[in-house]
């Protein structure tokens, strides 16, 4: 069972949200292919962290390593077209703290619909 959870980007329209467990669902049937962790602009970037409200405090961190530590590394995370993560950062960073170059991934070839535009993170539905 995956959590409520979502992958937010920044769009002409407003924030725009992504459903993970949509995204599961619509990438299941997709071809793994392993992802040089060097490939995954993330990793230098803010991610967790670019959205208002959002601050990294010393609870949030350690919330985040937590999910770190407790990964499966052996499910694919999921990448937009353009080789976006989409989800599974966590992974990436657990990959990365192991020094392990690559990483298990599906890839869209189509960036599938938002489920939300011009959204605010905190009114989401996460209680499912």
């Amino acid at each position: 069972m995956i959590r409520a959870q979502y992958y937010f980007r920044q769009s002409a329209q407003g924030l725009s949200a992504w459903d993970v467990r949509r995204l599961v669902r619509l990438s299941r049937d997709l071809p793994v292919e392993q992802v040089q962790l060097t490939d995954i602009a993330e990793l230098d970037e803010t991610h967790w962290y670019k959205h208002e409200g959002d601050s990294p405090t010393c609870r949030s961190l350690l919330q985040h390593m937590q999910m770190i530590d407790e990964v499966d590394l052996d499910y694919p995370i999921i990448l937009d077209e353009n080789g976006r993560v989409m989800d599974g950062m966590h992974r990436v960073c657990r990959a990365l703290r192991e020094d392990i170059d690559r990483i298990p991934a599906v890839r869209f070839t189509v960036t599938p619909e938002p489920d939300f535009v011009d959204c605010n993170p905190s009114d989401l539905p996460y209680d499912d």
